[in-house]
């Protein structure tokens, strides 16, 4: 479903990407780890086309994006859905009207079937009843639900998580990998996620990649992961501040450009 091949991407002389490969099969869910500013979140970007790569390829359903033109992209962005990391709400929007932001600007729905699809999808996320709220009155845990169901009114292919479960507290975090969990059985959709929590990772993942310096360091099940013998990943997968990866405020020499 989504191909990969020798990605790269730097701002202002800064290489953010190095050549990172992969390929992700269709129902398969594959969880991105790594730092603060590794570039997980443009990784994402670029796959949905919000972010030109400076080289390399995206392979989405046998289509190269970044050889489209605005028409045929936006037709393979229908496959896609977004969640974003802050839920991105419109907070002048009701919460039905966030749900329906992108059926608004994507598809040509009546009123009657965009209300439709909006109460099925707050159902799917287990928020029926809450259309007419504005996003101030909701907890954030809601928020994050109502981010999904925005994400697959669309009934996408592929998923996009953002950091899914950031800034929710365990039980809730939880609580969004079940439904991450219900939705890849329910749907059968393809999914990539970016997270730092790896209790998430462990639990919605098909396979996990560990993204170093700009390339993928390591992939693997979530049992290989753990496993691993790298220092790096086993530094970062158990949390400690001891051993290869730098600390900030250390001295540290980063990538440049080629």
């Amino acid at each position: 479903m989504i191909k990969v091949e020798n990605l790269r991407k730097a701002f202002k002389g800064h290489v953010v990407h190095a050549g990172i490969s992969f390929v992700l099969n269709k129902g398969e869910t594959l969880t991105i780890i790594g730092g603060s500013g590794s570039g997980k979140s443009i990784l994402l970007k670029q796959i949905v086309g919000l972010v030109k790569s400076d080289s390399g390829s995206i392979i989405i359903d046998g289509k190269e994006i970044s050889r489209l033109g605005e028409d045929k992209l936006q037709e393979v962005q229908k496959m896609i859905g977004y969640v974003f990391q802050e839920s991105a709400l419109f907070d002048s929007l009701t919460v039905g009207e966030n749900v329906a932001s992108g059926l608004n600007n994507l598809a040509r729905l009546t009123a009657l079937e965009t209300l439709k699809i909006v109460e099925e999808k707050l159902a799917l996320v287990g928020l029926p009843g809450i259309k007419e709220f504005k996003p101030a009155q909701l907890s954030g845990g809601m928020k994050k639900r109502v981010g999904i169901a925005r994400a697959i009114a669309m009934n996408p292919q592929i998923l996009l998580y953002d950091e899914p479960t950031t800034g929710l507290d365990p039980v809730m975090s939880d609580v969004i990998n079940d439904l991450i969990l219900k939705l890849k059985k329910e749907t059968q959709m393809t999914a990539i996620a970016v997270t730092h929590d790896m209790k998430s990772a462990y639990k919605i993942s098909d396979r996990v990649a560990m993204l170093y310096q700009g390339k993928i360091l390591e992939v693997g099940t979530p049992q290989e992961i753990q496993n691993s013998k790298n220092g790096i990943v086993r530094q970062f997968i158990s949390g400690s501040s001891s051993g290869p990866i730098p600390i900030p405020g250390q001295k540290f020499q980063p990538l440049k450009s080629e």
